[in-house]
Formats: C-alpha cells, sequence, structure tokens
C-alpha cells in the first residue's frame, strides 16, 4: 500500500515566495523629504537698476603694450546699460561659460569708436576700465559675427556719447545760471542794504538839525522876554 506524503501548506508557500522572480519597485506614491533643504539665493549682478540699450555677442581684445600685441579677453555678450536714476551708461561683458567681466567702463563724450583697419567686422577704442578692480587705461578691440552688428554697436556708442556730451554741457548751463542767478540776488540785497544804511543816515541828519534848531529857539526866547 502506497504511503501518502502530507505536505505543509506553510512550507510549500515559503517555497514559492524563494523561487518566484524578483518584482520590480512599485511606486507606493510616498514623498520622502530632503536631508538637507536647500535655499533659494537671489544672485545680484549689479545690473538691477540699469536698462539694457544694446545686448550682442562678440569676442573682444585688449592691446597688451609690453608684449606688443593683442591679447583676447573672453567670448561673451556686449551690453550697453543705461542706469534708470542717473541716466549714465556703461559698457559691460562678461565671458560666456565663467560670466567673468571682462570689459566695464562708462561711455563718456570723449569717448570715439573707430572701424579696425583691415576688418569691417571689428572696431577700436579707448577707454578707462574698472573690470579688474582698478582703474586703467585700456585699448579694446570688438569682433562681431556680422557687419551690421559692429555697425549698430558703433552707431549706439556714438550715440550715448553725444547725448552725455549734451547732458553735461546742460548740467554746466544750470549750474552756471544758479550762479549768476545768487550773484544777482546778492547784488540786490546789497543795493538794498546801501539804500536802507543811506535813508537811515539821512533820518538821523534831519533829526539832529531839527535837535539843534529847538535847542537855539530856547536860547533865544529869553532875549526876547527881557
Amino acid at each position: 500500500m502506497a504511503s501518502i506524503t502530507k505536505t505543509d501548506p506553510q512550507e510549500h508557500n515559503r517555497e514559492d515566495e524563494e523561487n518566484a522572480p524578483a518584482a520590480d519597485d512599485e511606486d507606493t506614491g510616498a514623498q520622502v523629504a530632503p536631508i538637507v533643504k536647500l535655499e533659494e539665493v537671489a544672485v545680484s549682478t549689479g545690473e538691477e537698476n540699469e536698462d539694457p540699450m544694446l545686448d550682442l555677442k562678440a569676442k573682444l581684445y585688449r592691446f597688451d603694450k609690453e608684449g606688443n600685441q593683442w591679447k583676447e579677453r573672453g567670448v561673451g555678450n556686449v551690453k550697453l546699460l543705461k542706469h534708470k536714476v542717473s541716466g549714465k551708461v556703461r559698457l559691460v561683458m562678461r565671458q560666456s561659460k565663467t560670466l567673468k567681466i571682462c570689459a566695464n567702463h562708462l561711455v563718456l563724450p570723449t569717448m570715439t569708436v573707430q572701424e579696425h583697419a583691415g576688418n569691417d567686422k571689428s572696431c577700436v577704442w579707448h577707454a578707462t576700465d574698472f573690470a579688474d578692480g582698478e582703474l586703467k587705461e585700456e585699448m579694446f578691440c570688438i569682433r562681431f559675427a556680422s557687419v551690421e552688428n559692429c555697425k549698430s554697436f558703433m552707431e549706439m556708442v556714438q550715440e550715448v556719447a553725444e547725448s552725455q556730451g549734451k547732458k553735461e554741457e546742460t548740467k554746466d548751463a544750470t549750474a552756471t545760471a544758479g550762479l549768476l542767478e545768487k550773484l544777482s540776488v546778492g547784488e540786490s540785497k546789497s543795493d538794498g542794504k546801501e539804500q536802507e544804511e543811506k535813508a537811515a543816515a539821512s533820518e538821523d541828519k534831519e533829526a539832529g538839525e531839527d535837535k539843534a534848531k529847538t535847542e537855539a529857539d530856547k536860547k533865544d526866547e529869553p532875549a526876547s522876554k527881557a
């Protein structure tokens, strides 16, 4: 008689679980909080109070006097930024990858931009630059991808320089007018003071004459009675 082997259901289930293929990770929808919480940090570029007037991609060079050669400063976007309060315009250029400043100076009335000899996509100019943290006289050369961009840059810089010159003239004229007005007011005040002094002196003189006349009349009265 054949014997019947009984199988434990728990052992059977355990074997099925061990032999079953591993299931893919299931998305339970649970949210895991990060170990470190990073806060947003506002990065200041120094351009928040300025309005862009020009923004063009270019390559900038500076002239090395010691080596007597042009040296590349970087590739990036050259900008003309106008201050919202003072109205002054500065030229700023940063390197595209590192954002390092390679040009940073005001556009002054004396600034002139000229086309680089033999290349109608490039132009040169002199400026007192502050890109390296100190004021230095620099000679720059900038090269654009097209002739049109180069012309736009030259025309805009020239226009800004002329407008800054007119502002300086207006400022000087206003200051001169204010000084002349102060002088005229001072003169009128001095004239008025002189007139007042003359009037006071005249009154004192008349008062002295009246007093002398009164005393003379008093002296004459007893003689006439006698």
